[in-house]
């Protein structure tokens, strides 16, 4: 008997969180199409290096000489996608130079996703690849917040098997974002250190709070971070050596555990964790003007952020609040001010070419 009524309690467990699951993502797949305005088109400068002599994009995305930049896609962050995409290309160096690599779920509608980039962006080299949610919904547990328990937030950690083999170096950006630099310099960050990812650090976090005391208190798992420097960074905002990644097989360690939170609660946020678990105090360090977060504050609270003190070339609205929302209520925070000119959507805000 007691036996049943374990198997009925873990049937429901899973039927609870699925649920949760299916409701939290459930608008990045169902949201009503947004129409965008055509972006202008930017060059290249005369000191750019060409990519390759041949007219066949499959040999030019090859080529040593692009800039890789890995973005996720889904219909409620599609605006922000835009702007961050109109932003990248607009202070690039050498814009034509650029591959984007759109990675959207396989529950979406691909081809709205496509033929929105394409007409917006119609010059664009860019491919848009299937995430299969099943990889990893199994594998998510329950977060703080919905919205970070959708399998394709946890894409970031499947990039290398995703993209071509010949992309050997890759820009992982999230969509509420923009950069106000040429995105040139992030990508040839320096991991001649053997590092894998390189990422800004923050040092000065509370570094124990993104784990749970059952994680502290465990030697054989607190040990993890034994002899290091361990440090927070933002997934965010990532360079990956996709060569390395593959050559280490990272995706299964962060798998591994992913696997023993389902067993034991360790943390308490989503895809983040495992990152700091695999990655932390073992990445290249990042100057922190390549990404200046937080600017979401709290969408709950109406809490407003200002930027870090020092030199700015990337702004990131990670939190809850999100500028387009914030603009179309009508009750932006003065940062997204900063973010209204690259918007593309057909409103009051729209970026005029």
């Amino acid at each position: 008997m007691k036996s049943l009524l374990a198997a009925a309690a873990a049937f429901l467990a899973v039927a609870i969180f699925s649920n949760v699951i299916s409701s939290s993502c459930a608008a990045a797949v169902s949201a009503p199409r947004q129409t965008f305005k055509e972006a202008p088109q930017f060059y290249n400068s005369r000191t750019c290096p060409t990519l390759n002599s041949a007219d066949d994009e499959g040999t030019r995305i090859c080529s040593a000489n692009a800039i890789h930049v890995a973005m996720t896609l889904d219909a409620v962050y599609l605006r922000g996608s835009m702007a961050a995409i109109l932003s990248i290309l607009q202070h690039s160096s050498c814009p034509e130079n650029v591959r984007f690599h759109f990675v959207a779920s396989s529950a979406a509608n691909l081809a709205d996703l496509r033929s929105t980039i394409a007409a917006s962006f119609p010059y664009l080299s860019f491919r848009v690849y299937e995430f299969d949610d099943s990889a990893v919904s199994g594998l998510i547990s329950t977060s703080i917040r919905s919205a970070l328990d959708c399998p394709l937030n946890y894409a970031r950690s499947y990039l290398a098997s995703i993209l071509p083999r010949c992309v050997s170096r890759v820009v992982y950006l999230d969509s509420d974002l923009i950069l106000v630099d040429d995105i040139a310099q992030l990508a040839s960050t320096d991991l001649s250190n053997g590092a894998v990812l390189a990422a800004p650090e923050y040092c000065n976090a509370n570094f124990t709070s993104y784990f749970t005391p059952s994680f502290w208190s465990n030697p054989s798992l607190s040990l993890t971070f034994s002899n290091l420097r361990a440090c927070y960074f933002n997934t965010g905002v990532m360079i990956i050596d996709l060569d390395r990644w593959r050559g280490g097989d990272y995706t299964r360690r962060i798998e591994e555990w992913m696997e023993l939170q389902k067993r034991m609660r360790i943390y308490e946020l989503g895809s983040l964790p495992p990152f700091l678990l695999v990655f932390a105090g073992r990445i290249a360090p990042v100057d922190h003007k390549w990404n200046q977060h937080g600017l979401g504050g709290d969408n709950y609270r109406g809490l407003c952020r200002d930027l870090h003190a020092g030199p700015v070339s990337l702004l990131h609205w990670s939190g809850k609040g999100k500028p387009w929302v914030r603009l179309d209520a009508n009750r932006p925070c003065p940062i997204d001010a900063l973010w209204a000119p690259y918007d593309l959507l057909q409103t009051p805000f729209a970026f005029d070419s």
